[in-house]
């Protein structure tokens, strides 16, 4: 059975978010006058509390799960070096169950029963949104690590971990397309499945006024979309009709925009009809289960902000070696499919860094005061440099870190763009 799509629901709560104030209006407990921030002092002992959710069961789990550990290592690592503002940091996080209904509630009850000085976003852009509707009705920053519906987040005080520039919609088409272009001999006929997950749903069809994505790029570009196809999020997909669609169309590459594992169900139900697409790129995949599929899953492409290959982790110097080491340990320790630093810890490492560069800055806790500072001076991070926040571009940055990744010999490397590859794009084999 079909489930409504998200992203009509995700526009009618953006709207609704929308129609409340910019932080600088707020008064409650994480805003201006609050009386944590005033009684803030750096020789406080009272631990700085911060509050999330995670989807750490259910649909999402994969992914969540890495988020939790790039957010625990960070902490212990801060803790380690003095805590902030002179004091511990502790952080609550509650499972959210990858599912966007609870979240609101969850991030009300951090805020108005656990009185968190601060909040973390959750994983999954359904899940930004609604948080963020909580965060901006309280006045909190919201620090948010993976949401690409740059147009809908328009609360001034939420800052991006990762960036695909304000039209996500266009660039990460276009940079797959240029990707394509450079192969000997570039796919001709596409194949377009879609989550209608509303940030999946976005790059592939646009929103609001801006209707470019994945279908009509391919068209303007003269590529011939041989098949589109969408379908719900969550478990509810049954994958062998969505494969044999693909199949029976013959593309030269199959575009999945889709996440977590929807391209391990998809290449799993291919396979059952002995079929294997020439390439196969897919938007926001937990990076972990596509490895376990070993060559069924070989030269499947991926968006990338970092991948620790050591082409790239050598220019960034030790502290960045550290963090990545930590990272494996604990992510093997946690039993995690994919135990390597890419894109999803990354945008959660910045999306930390950028929460303690504007408490920093700030000197205090005052959600207020932590807002304007990262929009007055940014955010220094390990792996991305320096950002800037515009919030006439909702805070989000230009992609100048964004690429692709590929499935090669086993393992996740950078192929694009040239000058930041760690490796050759492969074409389809033969």
């Amino acid at each position: 059975m079909r489930t409504r799509p998200l992203f009509p629901l995700l526009i009618v709560a953006a709207l609704m978010a929308g129609a409340a104030t910019g932080c600088e209006k707020k008064s409650g407990t994480g805003g201006a006058g609050s009386a944590a921030g005033q009684a803030d002092t750096a020789a406080s002992t009272k631990p700085i509390v911060i509050g999330s959710t995670l989807t750490l069961s259910g649909a999402f789990a994969a992914t969540g799960q890495i988020h939790k550990i790039a957010g625990e290592e960070f902490l212990d690592r801060l803790n380690k070096a003095g805590g902030l503002l002179g004091r511990k940091v502790e952080w609550i996080v509650r499972d959210d169950e990858s599912d966007q209904a609870k979240v609101a509630t969850l991030y009300e009850q951090l805020i108005s029963q656990d009185k968190v000085d601060l909040i973390m976003g959750p994983y999954a852009t359904p899940n930004i949104l609604s948080a963020m509707a909580v965060a901006e009705r309280h006045g909190y920053v919201l620090p948010q690590h993976t949401s690409v519906l740059a147009p809908l987040m328009k609360y001034p005080c939420q800052f991006p971990g990762w960036s695909h520039g304000f039209a996500p919609n266009e660039f990460v088409p276009g940079q797959l397309f240029d990707a394509m272009a450079s192969l000997p001999r570039p796919p001709r006929k596409i194949a377009i499945l879609t989550n209608q997950n509303g940030s999946t749903d976005f790059v592939s069809y646009g929103a609001g006024d801006n209707k470019k994505g994945f279908v009509s790029i391919a068209r303007d570009r003269g590529l011939e979309v041989v098949a589109e196809i969408k379908y719900p999020p969550g478990a509810a997909t049954t994958w062998a009709p969505l494969a044999t669609q693909v199949r029976d169309a013959k593309p030269d590459l199959v575009i999945n925009s889709g996440l977590g594992i929807d391209p391990v169900n998809l290449l799993q139900a291919m396979a059952q009809l002995n079929y294997s697409p020439p390439l196969m790129f897919s938007l926001f995949p937990a990076p972990g289960p596509l490895l376990k599929l070993g060559p069924t899953a070989d030269r499947v492409l991926a968006v990338t902000i970092f991948e620790s290959n050591p082409a790239v982790l050598n220019k960034l110097g030790p502290v960045a070696a550290e963090i990545v080491n930590d990272f494996k340990n604990r992510a093997t320790e946690a039993k995690l499919p994919y135990t390597a630093v890419e894109t999803q810890a990354v945008a959660s490492w910045n999306a930390w860094e950028i929460l303690v560069s504007g408490v920093k800055a700030a000197g205090s806790v005052d959600n207020k005061a932590i807002c304007d500072a990262l929009h007055k001076a940014g955010a220094d991070t390990t792996f991305s440099g320096h950002l800037t926040f515009d919030p006439a571009q909702n805070n989000f940055w230009p992609p100048t870190t964004s690429g692709l990744k590929q499935i090669q010999d086993g393992n996740w490397v950078i192929v694009w763009p040239a000058e930041r590859a760690a490796a050759p794009l492969k074409p389809p084999p033969g």
